[in-house]
């Protein structure tokens, strides 16, 4: 008799939404890895929150793509790289601080946006319970730092 699994396998747009979703979570984790490193003190808290929320969602989305028997990307795509280096020059120009929230919340409407997708596209009721759950956990993050920016 086989064994339950955990995971009903996706039809295989359901994959590729969730394979989109994954990296992007892995593009905007490059560039908050390095913005950690160049943020001001009064910042860094931040900076770190949305790294640590990024790393474990893309770990958590890699391992469901993982279990559907595909091989998840690990390095990003193009985008890593233009994240990194736009967070570099920031970082020498203008410095990284709460000014650069509205840039933040920009970035991460594309992530916010990929999770839309992922849920649009038929996933398995847990897959759809858990992408839920981290897309709730990402727009409280930004909630909560964008309140705290403006003082509310």
């Amino acid at each position: 008799m086989a064994g339950i699994r955990p995971f009903a396998a996706p039809e295989p747009a359901a994959l590729k939404a969730l394979e989109t979703l994954h990296l992007r979570c892995v593009d905007v984790l490059a560039g908050f890895e390095t913005m950690v490193g160049r943020a001001e003190p009064e910042f860094r808290a931040t900076a770190e929150r949305f790294r640590d929320l990024h790393r474990a969602q893309a770990q958590e989305l890699a391992e469901m793509i993982a279990r559907f028997g595909r091989e998840p990307e690990i390095d990003g795509s193009l985008m890593s790289t233009v994240n990194r280096a736009v967070v570099s020059m920031r970082s020498l120009i203008n410095g990284i601080d709460g000014s650069i929230l509205d840039q933040i919340q920009d970035g991460e409407q594309h992530v916010v946006d990929a999770f839309d997708d992922a849920l649009g596209a038929g996933q398995p009721i847990d897959v759809t319970a858990r992408l839920r759950s981290m897309r709730r956990e990402l727009c409280l993050l930004l909630f909560e730092t964008q309140a705290a920016a403006t003082g509310r």
